[in-house]
């Protein structure tokens, strides 16, 4: 078993982690690696996990973050490729264990899941041009959405519309409702602290841009609503 150490700009260090020499895989081959992402900002650590994944053969991979939103935003990005993903605290860091193309005996192993058709995307917390009519809109329209035929997959908040997802949010009871049934809350991060919103989230995960951008090109019909 080979080990790779990983410096937080994602190049390699010239010595692997526990002091074994690095060598590169060949195809398909399998190794263990350890991506250090410990201090990068947003979206960083998904762009470099998403670096590896694509160039590296099937293996077992470590990365690390030190952040929470980094370690909700890697782990999903790699559940959503198919890998096994397991996360935990070590440290004042997060350990996420990514298997790529292995199989994992194990129960913590997440079913693997095709992407979804839909998203929608949400520019503003209210719908319209007219503010006092865009919030009762937008009430009527998380008031219905739970009970459409299909729902969809994710629901991505941007901008001033991540007031809907945190505290005192007149459409959070809906939320949470759509959570339960399986729908994808995702909050900007960088839009909840331009507000001073973050630590008012009340339902879903904070997500970022690069997330969000893999979400419009990857296979999902997006609406955006404004």
């Amino acid at each position: 078993m080979r080990y790779a150490a990983f410096a937080a700009n994602g190049t390699l260090h010239s010595e692997g982690f526990c002091g074994i020499k690095r060598r590169y895989n060949k195809p398909g081959e399998k190794f263990m690696g350890i991506l250090d992402l410990r201090g990068l900002p947003c979206p960083e650590p998904v762009i470099k996990t998403k670096e590896l994944l694509e160039s590296a053969g099937m293996g077992v991979f470590t990365v690390l973050v030190d952040d929470l939103a980094a370690k909700e935003n890697v782990s999903r990005f790699a559940a959503n490729l198919g890998c096994y993903v397991n996360a935990k605290e070590h440290g004042e860091a997060y350990e996420i264990t990514i298997v790529k193309g292995l199989t994992c005996e194990t129960p913590e192993q997440p079913a693997t899941m095709e992407p979804a058709k839909s998203a929608i995307l949400f520019l503003s917390d209210t719908l319209g041009e007219n503010p006092e009519l865009g919030a009762i809109l937008m009430r009527a329209f998380f008031g219905a959405l739970p009970k459409a035929t299909v729902l969809p997959a994710k629901l991505i908040f941007l901008n001033s519309s991540v007031r809907l997802t945190t505290e005192g949010s007149p459409v959070l009871e809906e939320l949470c409702a759509l959570e339960k049934l399986g729908v994808e809350i995702l909050s900007c991060g960088t839009c909840l602290d331009f507000f001073g919103k973050k630590e008012a989230l009340k339902t879903g995960k904070v997500t970022n841009i690069f997330d969000t951008i893999e979400t419009m090109t990857g296979g999902y019909r997006v609406t955006t609503i404004s």
